[in-house]
């Protein structure tokens, strides 16, 4: 079973649900859709395609060819010959032949000492063209290549064909070279003294090679016969890793440091930089069938990886564009077969489900995304594909582009018109797919750590299935009717089993057995168990290969018994508002599994007393006043009652409380409890002792003789603290005769009162 896998693309869920049928009212129904490639891609594949749109269906039927490739950790390159594959591999840098089922390592030879014993006749090759002149950097007969040439940290990172068909590779290590294959026998034309690594192998119309190295990032430019060698171009990147040649002769070239696409005129060996992309690394460069180029940014360190072995998201909806190949062959094939819909039936508070990350396998993941950018003649780029992977090449076929990564072993198929994509393969061993080639309708595909070669054929799987992630209830619940919307084609069907369990484990032995797959012809009932998480498995056949059924969306229906609505806070404070000071707001939280509507009752006591008076009734904000003068002062308690009886009967209503923390009514001022007043010549002195009963004293303030100006005092310890404080007022320079002192006393919920004293000063 494999992994669930992440993609970067999703396109809007389309809103078709069904409701469970209800034996009462107490019951809820939810329904879960799956729809969008974010939400299928959260389940477990097998021979199964999940593309960008959402759709399921079979993937290609592969085959592997080769798995037992002793000493090799990675398929780096590969060449088609005369329906012959070629590898290029590391760390030994072996070169193997796959032909008529049988894969035979062609360099270096296991039974001679003498590699190519036989020379390459240079009478195979036909004088077609005049030498070129320039530096030799090359013997003009080069030696045979011996065994004690190879050694064991070589690798070969990227073969061609030249132009009669011979298979050139490059070899890498301490000591690089350009080897040509004639009847499987190996001959040294080329051994760069400034070179390292062959990272790249080109060759045009007329027969010239080209090649890119490193470390010192030169492109070297050979003539049909791998002789006359010129560097065209020696950029200021370490290395060239990638190189094509266009319709118009020019020669593209892709670099590791800052990530450029250089364009250079092989003519006068002028370079200028076609794009500069975000990547540190272009670890591809192709053109398609119609002469686009595309590049594959990525910086993940390719040069790295190989050298070891080791989402802006696309906006909803899509361009118009002819229907692709498989959706052709699948209408073509669905005659008498089954069109399965959704029943639309709107869902209350229905929420979209996030998408989860993906967990890391078979290596980590890369920091940063990595792009495939699409080129035109003009300069002008669309960045057509990103993700979090490393991108290892490209290939064409039809009017997709394939593109090899890792570090999860899978290949996309990505269609640049209508951005579409999907993944048509994915390894469940290998951590890299490093190498493809296109024969006819037929893909090859090279991994690494394993390394194996792998064929995908043009029909699709026999059969395959689809697990889908968990399905939350929430609390246990009755599972109901499975539908889907689907084209299955005649000769193909598809069946649908599940199970359940109370764990967030797929793996937990405590989930019931699979039911028996039934053959999906309209919506199925789910047998499985009362629980909270719900499992379904979709087995997709196709009889003849042919054709596959097509899913778009899966709709899961569920009931979970009346559960008592649950008031999760009660809250109790004053308002701050100067002609509402004795008013309290009461709000409160509550929520309902059933998605009932709530209506709240509100009572209160008054500490210590335990009968509960009604405060309000049926309310259904969640918000209300309390005007405290209705009541005495005194600490109370806040009860909140949230009921369901709107959504159900009177025998499946419930409710659910909670009280609130005391809160304190107050609404009587601070008194003076005792007080002493002298006089001494022009001096008063007001000795005071202030309580109140529930709040802490909160300002003092006095005046004389009705003056505007009210001045404070603290208490004798300074601080306001307590609901007892004993102050001194003091007042000095008095004049002689009547005066009124008055006092304003407030506590800390703002209670006031006001008291006045008449006091004489004498002449003595």
């Amino acid at each position: 079973m494999k992994k669930p896998r992440y993609y970067g693309i999703t396109i809007p869920a389309i809103l078709v649900l069904t409701v469970l049928s209800l034996n009462s009212a107490a019951v809820t129904s939810k329904v879960t859709r799956h729809s969008t490639q974010a939400e299928f891609s959260e389940g477990e594949t097998e021979n199964i395609i999940i593309d960008s749109r959402g759709t399921i269906r079979l993937g290609r039927a592969w085959q592997v060819l080769a798995d037992q490739l002793e000493d090799v950790w990675a398929v780096n390159c590969m060449v088609e010959v005369d329906g012959s594959i070629f590898l290029g591999t590391s760390p030994n840098g072996f070169i193997f032949q796959y032909s008529k089922g049988k894969l035979t390592r062609i360099y270096p030879l296991e039974s001679s000492t003498m590699l190519g014993a036989d020379p390459i006749d240079e009478n195979d090759i036909p004088n077609t063209q005049p030498e070129e002149q320039g530096d030799v950097n090359v013997p003009e007969e080069a030696e045979t290549v011996t065994k004690d040439r190879h050694v064991s940290n070589e690798h070969i990172f990227a073969m061609a064909k030249d132009r009669w068909g011979k298979v050139l590779a490059g070899l890498s290590g301490e000591k690089c070279g350009l080897l040509r294959f004639n009847k499987n026998k190996a001959k040294m034309i080329f051994e760069p003294n400034d070179a390292q690594y062959i990272f790249a192998i080109v060759v045009d119309k007329k027969g010239n090679i080209y090649l890119g190295t490193g470390p010192e990032g030169k492109i070297y430019r050979l003539n049909s016969k791998g002789r006359n060698p010129q560097i065209i171009y020696e950029s200021k990147e370490k290395n060239i890793l990638s190189l094509a040649i266009g319709n118009d002769g020019f020669i593209y070239a892709g670099s590791d440091g800052r990530g450029l696409v250089y364009k250079i005129n092989p003519k006068n060996n002028k370079a200028s930089v076609l794009y500069d992309t975000d990547e540190d690394e272009v670890a591809a460069l192709l053109f398609n069938s119609k002469g686009k180029l595309y590049a594959a940014g990525t910086s993940a360190k390719v040069v790295k990886s190989r050298s070891v072995s080791k989402q802006t998201p696309l906006t909803a909806g899509r361009p118009e564009a002819e229907t692709k190949k498989e959706e052709k062959k699948t209408a073509k094939t669905n005659e008498g077969g089954l069109k399965l819909k959704v029943a639309n039936i709107q869902e209350k508070d229905a929420k979209q489900k996030p998408s989860k990350k993906k967990a890391a396998k078979r290596g980590a993941v890369p920091g940063a995304d990595s792009h495939i950018y699409r080129i035109d003649e003009k300069g002008f780029v669309t960045d057509i594909f990103q993700e979090k992977i490393v991108l290892f090449t490209l290939a064409s076929q039809e009017d997709q582009l394939l593109a090899a990564t890792g570090n999860w072993a899978q290949l996309f198929a990505i269609n640049p018109e209508t951005e579409q994509e999907s993944i048509i393969y994915e390894d469940e061993q290998a951590s890299q797919v490093t190498a493809v080639t296109v024969l006819g309708d037929e893909v090859y595909l090279g991994t690494a750590n394993p390394a194996k070669l792998i064929k995908l054929t043009n029909t699709y799987a026999r059969e395959g299935i689809y697990s889908s992630d968990l399905v939350d209830a929430g609390q246990p619940a009755a599972w109901g009717k499975l539908q889907t919307e689907a084209d299955i084609p005649a000769d193909t069907s598809v069946l649908i089993s599940s199970r359940s369990g109370n764990v967030k484990d797929v793996n937990d032995p405590t989930f019931s057995p699979w039911t028996e797959a039934i053959e999906i012809t309209e919506p199925i009932q789910l047998f499985c168990p009362l629980g909270r998480f719900c499992q379904y498995r979709l087995t997709l056949k196709s009889n003849s290969g042919q054709t596959s059924p097509v899913i778009r969306e899966v709709a899961v229906a569920h009931t979970v018994p009346n559960l008592a609505p649950k008031v999760e806070s009660v809250n109790v404070t004053p308002t701050t508002a100067k002609e509402k000071t004795s008013t309290f707001k009461i709000s409160y939280k509550a929520k309902d599994e059933n998605n009932d509507k709530l209506v709240y009752k509100i009572d209160f006591r008054k500490i210590p007393r335990e009968r509960w008076i009604e405060l309000e009734d049926e309310l259904e904000p969640d918000t209300f006043e309390w005007d405290t003068k209705t009541v005495e002062d005194g600490r109370y308690e806040i009860r909140v009652t949230a009921g369901d009886e709107r959504d159900n009967t009177a025998a499946t209503k419930l409710a659910g409380t909670r009280i609130s923390d005391p809160a304190i009514v107050d609404n009587t001022p601070p008194v003076i409890t005792e007080y002493v007043i002298s006089t001494k010549k022009n001096t008063v002195v007001i000795r005071l002792q202030i309580t109140d009963q529930l709040s802490a004293i909160g300002d003092v303030k006095y005046t004389i003789d009705s003056n505007a100006d009210w001045k404070g005092c603290l208490p004798e310890d300074s601080i306001y603290d307590t609901t007892k404080e004993d102050f001194t007022i003091l007042i000095e320079e008095l004049s002689i005769g009547e005066h009124v002192i008055a006092l304003q006393i407030s506590d800390a919920v703002k209670n006031t009162a006001y008291k006045t004293f008449d006091v004489t000063v004498r002449q003595d």
